[in-house]
């Protein structure tokens, strides 16, 4: 689709055409032709757990690497806190923040703290919105697009808050211009991100023109050399975490976000299976006495992305830790905020467009009669959803057909099912 940024792709070359993407897709967006997988670009929310089960690795995320970054003259790393929970226990903020200078950064900003400053802002909002409910978390980028794609009645829910990611880049890089006397283009700043999704928001943020951030790395790339350098760090750099504190290091978490606010009539979804019957219900005029859903789609929050190396439930126990020791210490003036949100600081007035599926014809009457073919044909396929035509589902499989995406003939099953009347017949011509 024309602008359309994905943040996965498929490199040909190592598909194997396994199908473990196929199965896990939620919006049915892959398809295993010839032996290889291809993504079907309306369809794809870029959750990344395609990339996740692909056996071979073939599914390659689109995040930056440290060569893209060679043309600024300082550079920023913009550290997601899930990153503290993915080393030993005893490594602390502090130490991580000092070991990404160490490994080439120019500066390392948390975004934890930025993180708590949204979640009053947040706060401010819906103390006086007077709407209709629930609003809805806009910061995970894979829900915003579910929403889009599936869900358009529900866009004006979300809220119109910028992510704490984007308020960090863009005091830092201004705090940087004054300091440093450069250019905003002499300044890159690189999120270490737990998830390719990231990219979509900072290639394509919602509600604005151009994001604060220039490209981001996988958590998962930057691991390595952070283990190492972390290993070898003084002692004095590894005593304790107290430079990054507040309620923000329990973002990652599920339920982080509600757990830092005050509304009192809120709740958190994790997992797009889960998200998705929370929607449903919303949709069908439920869950009005709630005012915040917090939705995420890893069913672990931001601990569980894809581009994370530890496991998620050890990252989610660390990142629980951290908060029981440094959460308590505000790491933002309250009052200051709330004085920030009312000059508009953190709002985003533009609006979100929907993204419908593509139908199966522009022209209205083509579109019925082919939904027709649609059910005819499935009406004669085994409705067991194999998935062995290189589709998802049955459905999804006649509609392939009658697009001629695919022909008949991929349905082994059906094959095998005519294949004995075909030869039974053959007999009865010959005698």
């Amino acid at each position: 689709m024309d602008g359309y940024f994905h943040s996965v792709r498929i490199a040909p070359e190592r598909c194997t055409g396994s199908m473990a993407c196929l199965k896990v897709c939620p919006t049915e967006a892959i398809r295993v032709r010839r032996g290889k997988a291809a993504i079907l670009e309306d369809r794809c929310i870029d959750c990344g757990e395609c990339a996740r089960v692909c056996p071979r690795n073939a599914i390659v995320p689109q995040t930056s690497s440290f060569t893209d970054f060679a043309r600024f003259q300082y550079t920023i790393a913009l550290i997601s806190p899930v990153l503290y929970g993915q080393l030993r226990k005893e490594v602390m903020p502090r130490t991580i923040v000092a070991a990404l200078r160490k490994i080439g950064f120019d500066e390392a900003c948390d975004v934890a703290c930025a993180s708590e400053a949204v979640s009053t802002a947040v706060d401010e909002y819906l103390a006086s919105y007077r709407g209709p409910l629930p609003l809805l978390s806009p910061f995970c980028p894979t829900i915003v697009r579910l929403i889009q794609a599936r869900y358009p009645d529900l866009i004006d829910l979300l809220i119109p808050i910028d992510s704490p990611m984007e308020i960090a880049a863009r005091d830092i890089r201004q705090k940087k211009m004054k300091e440093l006397g450069l250019r905003r283009e002499e300044i890159g700043v690189i999120y270490l991100t737990p998830c390719p999704a990231k990219m979509v928001a900072i290639k394509y943020p919602p509600r604005k023109k151009k994001s604060h951030i220039d490209g981001a790395i996988a958590i998962s790339d930057i691991y390595h050399p952070l283990l190492a350098a972390t290993s070898d760090m003084s002692g004095d750099a590894c005593k304790d975490g107290q430079s990054v504190t507040g309620s923000g290091l329990g973002w990652p978490v599920l339920g982080g976000q509600v757990l830092s606010l005050r509304a009192e009539r809120s709740l958190a979804v994790g997992g797009l299976d889960d998200v998705e019957r929370i929607l449903e219900e919303i949709e069908n005029g439920k869950l009005g006495d709630i005012q915040y859903v917090e939705c995420h789609a890893c069913p672990q929050g931001c601990c569980g992305g894809s581009l994370t190396v530890d496991n998620p439930y050890v990252t989610r126990g660390k990142m629980l830790s951290l908060l029981a020791r440094f959460g308590g210490t505000p790491c933002q003036d309250r009052e200051t905020v709330r004085e920030l949100y009312h000059r508009n600081y953190f709002s985003l007035p533009g609006k979100i467009s929907s993204r419908p599926l593509a139908p199966l014809d522009q022209d209205i009457a083509k579109a019925i009669e082919k939904r027709k073919r649609v059910q005819e044909i499935c009406r004669v396929l085994p409705q067991i959803n194999c998935g062995a035509c290189g589709a998802p589902t049955c459905l999804s499989f006649a509609e392939d057909v009658v697009l001629d995406q695919a022909p008949l003939q991929d349905c082994v099953v059906l094959m095998a099912r005519q294949a004995p009347s075909e030869a039974g017949s053959g007999k009865d011509h010959a005698a």
